[in-house]
């Protein structure tokens, strides 16, 4: 027999299996410099990165007005799962921009000098944070603070396409990331 109360309960159990599943994106916040810079974001959708089966990183997709649209302001949050050296880093983010076209020899130099004076040597459970603002380039955050920028909208869209670009070699983290699985 089904009465109200057995209804009552199922719902609340129901409401209660759908909390616990429901992904973490609206609980975690991005760093203080970035809300500072962009408070309008909000989490769209989030994909694990894996080389051979190795966790590398978990990545969120930080977007204003709530889907992705690479002329507003957006944010890539990257928690580390193992130690990557910078020069690993810096090597991977060039050889991924030159495979996506991206860049001149010149530019693809002097981008790679820029990273190498930003980013860390991060550590498992780092956190490092990509903002691209319109007309200025691409922001670098941690949670211990702001790491610097690289102030040209070409590196900004070379940078992110490595992740974004219909061309990315992880198609289904893009997917993941737009919201679109």
């Amino acid at each position: 027999m089904y009465t109200i109360s057995s209804f009552f309960a199922r719902s609340l159990l129901a409401i209660a299996v759908l909390a616990a599943a429901a992904p973490a994106l609206a609980s975690r916040e991005l760093p203080l410099g970035v809300q500072e810079t962009a408070s309008e974001l909000r989490a769209i959708g989030e994909g694990r990165m894996r080389w051979f089966g190795i966790h590398l990183y978990d990545v969120t997709l930080w977007v204003s007005g709530g889907q992705f649209d690479p002329r507003q302001p957006f944010a890539l949050d990257i928690r580390y799962a193992r130690d990557i050296p910078r020069e690993r880093l810096v090597e991977s983010s060039v050889s991924e921009m030159r495979r996506l076209g991206f860049g001149n020899p010149e530019a693809l130099e002097r981008w790679g000098r820029k990273m190498g004076q930003v980013f860390p040597d991060v550590r498992q459970g780092d956190r490092l944070v990509g903002l691209y603002v319109p007309g200025q380039g691409a922001r670098f955050f941690s949670d211990r603070g702001f790491l610097g920028a690289v102030e040209e909208d070409a590196f900004a869209e070379a940078f992110f396409a490595i992740w974004l670009d219909s061309r990315t070699r992880e198609p289904s983290l893009r997917a993941s990331l737009l919201g679109l699985r």
